[in-house]
């Protein structure tokens, strides 16, 4: 299963209204000035133990190299990077249609991460799960990890009943 992160609001933060992980050594500071909400380091490395894979999806035009390598610095490994350039090369291509700035579902993520309201109306009208992480939140990794397995649930039941293993159960516990 396949999560994703929006970068500014929900993973990067600002210092004066957020906790945050501890600044990188200068000069990468100046090199790296984006500051990572407190817990993503643990959130993403649970994450990743618990077999799921790690995207952001960003509307940003930061460089993957950019993120990858800011990431690197806290040893955090994203599966995929998706930012506003690859968005608009693989959704958006040569259509006549403005189309939103995220479509998660059309790479096959399960649940996206966001803090933006406008992403969690998208996501009812184009059909997938959003995550709405905005406020400072002690417990907001734990929300994370409580939706994720929520939905990989969901996404097993669903699986187990379009292969036809629900319903032999079913009639299994009905005789």
């Amino acid at each position: 299963m396949i999560i994703s992160f929006d970068l500014d609001g929900v993973l990067f933060v600002g210092a004066n209204t957020f906790e945050t992980e501890l600044p990188l050594r200068y000069p990468l500071t100046r090199i790296y000035p984006d500051r990572l909400r407190k817990g993503t380091v643990y959130l993403i490395n649970e994450l990743k133990s618990r077999g799921f894979d790690v995207w952001v999806y960003t509307s940003s035009y930061r460089s993957e190299l950019y993120i990858r390598t800011l990431f690197m610095h806290y040893r955090i490994t994203f599966d995929q990077i998706i930012n506003a350039v690859r968005h608009n090369q693989d959704i958006q291509e040569n259509s006549k249609l403005l189309l939103p700035s995220k479509l998660p579902n059309r790479y096959h993520i399960s649940l996206h991460i966001d803090d933006e309201e406008y992403v969690v109306k998208t996501g009812q009208i184009y059909g997938f799960n959003v995550l709405r992480i905005s406020d400072p939140d002690p417990l907001w990794a734990e929300k994370i990890i409580e939706e994720a397995e929520r939905i990989r649930e969901n996404e097993a039941r669903i699986s187990k009943f379009e292969s036809g293993s629900v319903s032999e159960d079913f009639s299994e516990s009905v005789c």
